[in-house]
């Protein structure tokens, strides 16, 4: 398992898009490109920055379900996480998140009101590679 993680870990790494998941207000899964996660503790836990009055935030606070997927096209492998994810707003957590530049996106700065910081846990994972798929516990 670590040098699955390992690998894992090097596949997001690498990736210039990431792919995040809700559930929607009839159940069906909607799904969003995102730039990468800006931080991440293992395989276990990713955040990621978004606009507070995003469809996917209102979405995540009535139901906190969540996948991510990560793609590497060139070699045609993936990995998959489900899991929760929380919609963030403390100062602390925004300020560790905050990038240079990021005024881009959130005019205010780091106190910006439509700027949220989204935590993702993972609880288990899938990862395909090499024509098959193993799914792990995370």
């Amino acid at each position: 398992m670590r040098n699955l993680k390992q690998t894992i870990g090097n596949l997001i790494d690498k990736q210039s898009v990431s792919f995040i998941g809700s559930v929607d207000e009839w159940g069906f899964p909607n799904m969003k490109a995102m730039f990468p996660p800006r931080k991440r503790e293992g395989i276990k836990e990713f955040w990621f920055t978004t606009n507070t009055s995003s469809r996917r935030v209102a979405q995540y606070r009535v139901n906190s379900k969540a996948c991510v997927y990560f793609c590497d096209k060139r070699f045609f492998r993936g990995v998959q996480f489900i899991g929760v994810m929380e919609v963030l707003e403390d100062v602390k957590t925004k300020e560790m998140i905050w990038r240079d530049g990021d005024t881009m996106y959130y005019s205010g700065g780091v106190t910006d009101p439509d700027y949220c910081v989204l935590k993702f846990t993972a609880q288990k994972g899938r990862y395909y590679t090499n024509f098959k798929s193993d799914d792990f516990e995370v």
